[in-house]
């Protein structure tokens, strides 16, 4: 099995983890410590920064996403990838489904040569506001190959490959 490097930022940065033997991603978590300050964005696209508070009903550091806002979690961590890879950043499915919270961006890709705190932007697609707390599965993450290609501009149309006819939303009925 590989090994990924991995600089914590703090000591409150938490470990990367494979929830299942046979997990394709592992877990990543927020790192919100106190005076945690995080760039978020309201839904008239207003920039702001946001502090961590410690909440003493919950007994945790959390930072609440507010309706139609997008933040970006700090992990505390800096992934060390060899120029062959990359780390894709995918949303957790619970989270998206029973919390409306979804990463702004789709999926984040960190390449192999940026070397700062990876940071995952989430936006909370609800009415209802949702708190994030310290060591909270925000995303998963997936070590992926990089496979760049040069590319060629030809004069010739490439030709029919299979016998698919159409294009957006021709394969099939929902």
């Amino acid at each position: 099995m590989e090994v990924l490097k991995i600089y914590k930022m703090n000591e409150g940065a938490h470990e990367p983890v494979y929830s299942t033997e046979g997990a394709a991603c592992f877990d990543i978590k927020a790192c919100l410590t106190e005076n945690t300050e995080v760039s978020s964005y309201n839904k008239f696209q207003d920039s702001f920064l946001k502090k961590v508070i410690y909440n003493d009903v919950l007994r945790e550091h959390v930072l609440k996403i507010k309706s139609g806002e997008r933040c970006m979690i700090p992990t505390g961590l800096i992934f060390d990838l060899d120029e062959s890879q990359s780390l894709r950043i995918h949303p957790r499915s619970g989270l998206s489904i029973k919390n409306g919270i979804i990463l702004a961006n789709s999926q984040g890709i960190v390449d192999y040569d940026y070397t700062q705190e990876c940071f995952v932007c989430l936006l909370n697609t609800t009415t209802v506001d949702f708190y994030v707390t310290n060591g909270m599965r925000i995303a998963q993450g997936e070590i992926v190959r990089n496979n760049q290609v040069k590319f060629s501009f030809v004069d010739t149309e490439p030709s029919q490959k299979t016998n698919r006819v159409g294009g957006f939303g021709s394969t099939g009925v929902s």
